[in-house]
């Protein structure tokens, strides 16, 4: 299996900073073929020593050292990590020591908290914002006044993913608005979508891979015919130049890129926690 490299995501908790931290790393490398594993909740020792001989395990498969992305708090829960010889990157490591210097404090070691409910408030914010996409998600309610912005695109497109990636770590409320067929016979807004230009924004995809995504929803059906898919996206397109809505294509961009690019856009500044 030469070329291919086991990864271990690790953590005291649930293990997603290591693994958006890992992952934005591994990206960068392209010759190498990374498999890789999230392990969350490694909160003991003996939790580690058992994960430490997995880890043993995909040495010996691979014939090459793992690489261990660990956000582990604990130092002995480490060290047992460590004991696999495995290639160990503590995600924090680079930055403690000059935080503690600058800020003249040292840090508490908290097990499982960059993922914890610290500020209620914005969790709270959170749900409210995840039923709100849930409840507004293609055009099901159309009462757009607590809306913080609105999706609007042809079936398919990537709204609902970007309505919940916004909700869940923003706490946006993101409505998102499907256009239709009598929608796409004019170059002007939905009547119902006037009142509220000032939060849209469009979301545009390559008609072939557009027709790629409903083939798989509905198989050889109209909706999925390749020149289905080309007219209503350039009808559109048609429309949100007409209209000047800020628009993006989905098609090579992954939902942050898209939820940023959107945010930045129409000036809504939130933090992810």
């Amino acid at each position: 299996m030469a070329g291919t490299r086991p990864v271990f995501y690790i953590s005291d908790g649930t293990g997603i900073t290591a693994e958006t931290i890992g992952h934005s790393l591994l990206t960068q490398f392209t010759e190498t073929r990374f498999v890789t594993d999230r392990i969350a909740f490694v909160d003991t020792v003996e939790r580690a020593q058992e994960v430490a001989a997995k880890i043993r395990e995909a040495a010996i498969s691979y014939g090459v050292r793992p690489v261990v992305i660990n956000s582990c708090m604990d130092g002995e829960v480490g060290a047992a990590l460590a004991e696999s010889g495995a290639l160990m990157l503590d995600v924090f490591a680079p930055f403690i020591e000059p935080l503690e210097r600058e800020l003249h404090e040292t840090r508490q070691r908290r097990i499982n908290q960059a993922h914890g409910i610290v500020d209620f408030d914005s969790y709270h914010r959170r749900i409210n914002a995840m039923n709100y996409a849930l409840t507004h998600d293609d055009g099901q309610s159309v009462d757009y006044n607590e809306a913080d912005l609105i999706l609007v695109a042809v079936s398919r497109a990537g709204k609902t993913p970007t309505c919940v990636y916004l909700a869940l770590h923003y706490g946006v409320r993101a409505a998102n608005y499907p256009l239709t067929e009598e929608d796409l016979e004019h170059d002007r807004l939905p009547p119902r979508l006037r009142p509220f230009r000032q939060k849209l924004f469009g979301l545009t995809i390559d008609p072939v891979r557009l027709q790629q995504i409903r083939q798989e929803r509905r198989p050889n059906s109209r909706y999925a015919k390749f020149e289905t898919c080309k007219s209503e996206v350039a009808a559109a397109e048609a429309m949100f130049r007409a209209e000047r809505i800020p628009t993006l294509s989905t098609t090579h961009t992954s939902i942050e890129e898209i939820a940023s690019k959107v945010m930045t856009t129409l000036g809504i500044h939130r933090e992810m926690f």
